[in-house]
C-alpha cells in the first residue's frame, strides 16, 4: 500500500504577527470552537418549552437535536478537506458567517420544521468551521506548546458542553421581550460578528501545498449510512416503527461496508480517502477514537436525559433546570485547569482515573434519584453532579491529547477531522439511541421517569468501567 506524502503545510503570516498562534489567535479560534458545540447541547434545556410553543412531537424535539449533530458530523471530514485546499482561515470565516445566520433563522423558526431545516443547515456551517481550529493547532504549533493548545481545546470543548445547558436555561427562563427560547439560538449573532472582526486580525492563513482532493463518494457513503442509521431510531418508536424504517436500518450496514471498501481501494490507490486508513491506523489514533466513542455516546445521550428528567420528571423550570447543572460545570472547569499538570506526571493514567470519577458520580445520581424522587432539589444532585464533572474534564481534554499527539502536521485537516467527526456523531447516536430508549422506559405504562433514569445511568456506568478498563491501553501522550 502508499501513503500520499504531503508536505509541510505553508502559513502565511500578516504582517505585524510574531509568526504561528498567537495567543490572541488561539483565544479566537476558540472561541469559534466554543459556539458549534455549546449550541449542540444549549437546545437540550430549552425542548420542554420548544414543545409547548411550536406544539412539537417527541420525535420532532430528537430531530432538533439529532438533525443538527447528523448534518454536523457527515460534513466535517470534508470542511477538513476544504480548509487545506483554500486557506483554513478563510474556511472558519466562513463557516462563522453562515453559522452566524442560520442561528438567526433558527431564532425566527415560525414552525417546528422550518427549525429542524435551520438546525441541520446550522450543523453543516459548524462542519466547515470547527475542523479548521484543530488543523490550525496541529499547523502553527509544536512541542508543549501543541499539547497545551489541544488540551486547552479540550478544555473549552466540554466546558461548551457543559454551560449550553446552564445558558441555555438563563435565556429560557429570562423569557427576554417574550421571546421563550428564541435567544437560545439569537445570542449567537453578536457572538459570530465578533469572531468574524477578530478572526482576520488574530488567526494566520494556513493550508496545503498539495492539499487531498474532496472525496464526494466518501461523504456521501458516510451521510447515507448515519442518515439510515440515525433517523430510524429517532423517528421509529414515536411513529410505530413502519417498514421504512427497518429498510434503512437494513441498509446502513449495507453503506458502512461500502465506504469501507471504497476507502481501502483509494488508499491503495495512493489518493488521500475521507477517513485515511493510514492516518487511523496510528495507535494514538485507533485506540483513542475507540475510546472516545463509547464516552461521547454516552455523554451525549447523559446531557439530553437530565434535561428531560429535571423539566418533565421533577417539574424544575428552565433556570433551575441548568442551575443543577451548574456544579457539573464548575467541576469540569477544575478537572480542566488541572489535567495538563496531571497528565505531565502520570500520562494516560488521568484518563483511568477520570473513568472511576464519573462512573462514582452516576452511581450517587442513580442512590439519589431512587431515594428522594420525586422530592429532588438542586442541592440534593449537587455532589453527583461534580463528581461526574470532575471525571469528565479529566477525561475529556486529555482524550484530545492522546488522539491528537502522534499526528503529524501535514495530517492535520485528516486527523482533526476523523476526531471531530467521531466526537459530533456518537453525541447524536447517544441521542437518537440512548435517548430514545428512555422516553420509551419514561412513559407511565412501561416504567416511569424514575426507573427509565436509573436504567440509563446505569449505562453510563458500564461505559465508564469500559473506558476505566481500556484506557490503560492508550499510548502515553507525554
Amino acid at each position: 500500500m502508499t501513503t500520499p506524502t504531503l508536505r509541510q503545510p505553508v502559513t502565511a503570516v500578516r504582517p505585524g504577527q510574531a509568526g504561528g498562534l498567537t495567543a490572541a489567535g488561539l483565544i479566537t479560534i476558540l472561541l469559534g470552537a466554543a459556539l458549534p458545540i455549546l449550541d449542540f447541547f444549549i437546545v437540550n434545556v430549552a425542548l420542554p418549552t420548544i414543545d409547548r410553543t411550536l406544539n412539537a412531537s417527541a420525535s420532532m424535539l430528537e430531530l432538533v437535536v439529532a438533525g443538527y449533530g447528523i448534518a454536523y458530523g457527515v460534513l466535517l471530514v470534508l470542511g477538513g478537506r476544504l480548509g487545506d485546499a483554500f486557506g483554513r482561515r478563510r474556511l472558519f470565516m466562513i463557516g462563522l458567517a453562515a453559522f452566524t445566520i442560520t442561528s438567526l433563522a433558527c431564532g425566527l423558526a415560525p414552525n417546528v420544521g422550518v427549525l429542524v431545516g435551520a438546525r441541520i443547515a446550522q450543523g453543516a456551517a459548524a462542519a466547515l468551521m470547527l475542523p479548521q481550529v484543530l488543523s490550525t493547532i496541529q499547523a502553527t504549533t509544536t512541542g508543549e506548546r501543541r499539547s497545551r493548545a489541544l488540551g486547552m481545546y479540550g478544555a473549552n470543548a466540554g466546558m461548551a458542553m457543559v454551560l449550553g445547558q446552564l445558558l441555555g436555561g438563563l435565556l429560557v427562563a429570562a423569557d427576554i421581550a417574550g421571546s421563550s427560547w428564541r435567544p437560545i439560538f439569537l445570542v449567537n449573532v453578536p457572538i459570530g460578528v465578533l469572531g468574524l472582526l477578530l478572526a482576520r486580525r488574530n488567526i494566520p492563513e494556513t493550508r496545503s501545498p498539495s492539499p487531498a482532493d474532496a472525496d464526494l463518494a466518501g461523504t456521501l457513503l458516510l451521510g447515507a449510512g448515519l442518515f439510515a442509521l440515525l433517523v430510524p431510531l429517532t423517528e421509529g418508536r414515536a411513529m410505530g416503527w413502519p417498514l421504512w424504517t427497518w429498510l434503512l436500518l437494513g441498509a446502513s450496514p449495507v453503506a458502512f461496508a461500502t465506504l469501507v471498501f471504497v476507502e481501502r481501494r483509494m488508499d491503495r490507490a495512493g489518493r488521500v480517502a475521507l477517513l485515511p486508513l493510514s492516518v487511523l491506523r496510528m495507535p494514538s489514533m485507533r485506540r483513542g477514537l475507540s475510546l472516545s466513542a463509547p464516552f461521547f455516546l454516552g455523554f451525549g445521550a447523559y446531557m439530553f436525559v437530565a434535561a428531560v428528567t429535571l423539566q418533565d420528571g421533577l417539574h424544575l423550570g428552565p433556570f433551575e433546570a441548568g442551575l443543577a447543572l451548574a456544579p457539573m460545570a464548575v467541576a469540569f472547569l477544575v478537572a480542566s485547569l488541572v489535567s495538563s499538570r496531571l497528565v505531565s506526571r502520570y500520562g494516560r493514567y488521568v484518563i483511568t482515573v477520570g473513568a472511576a470519577i464519573q462512573g462514582t458520580g452516576v452511581t450517587v445520581a442513580i442512590l439519589t434519584v431512587l431515594s428522594a424522587w420525586p422530592e429532588i432539589t438542586v442541592l440534593n444532585l449537587a455532589p453527583a453532579m461534580a463528581i461526574a464533572g470532575f471525571g469528565q474534564g479529566l477525561m475529556m481534554t486529555t482524550l484530545f491529547r492522546v488522539i491528537l499527539s502522534r499526528v503529524p502536521a501535514e495530517s492535520a485537516g485528516v486527523g482533526s477531522g476523523s476526531l471531530v467527526t467521531v466526537q459530533q456523531v456518537c453525541l447524536a447516536l447517544g441521542v437518537a439511541t440512548i435517548g430514545s430508549l428512555f422516553l420509551w422506559l419514561s412513559e407511565p405504562d412501561v416504567l416511569g421517569m424514575r426507573d427509565a433514569f436509573a436504567i440509563v445511568m446505569a449505562i453510563q456506568s458500564v461505559v465508564a468501567v469500559v473506558v476505566c478498563i481500556f484506557s490503560r491501553r492508550l499510548p502515553d501522550p507525554r
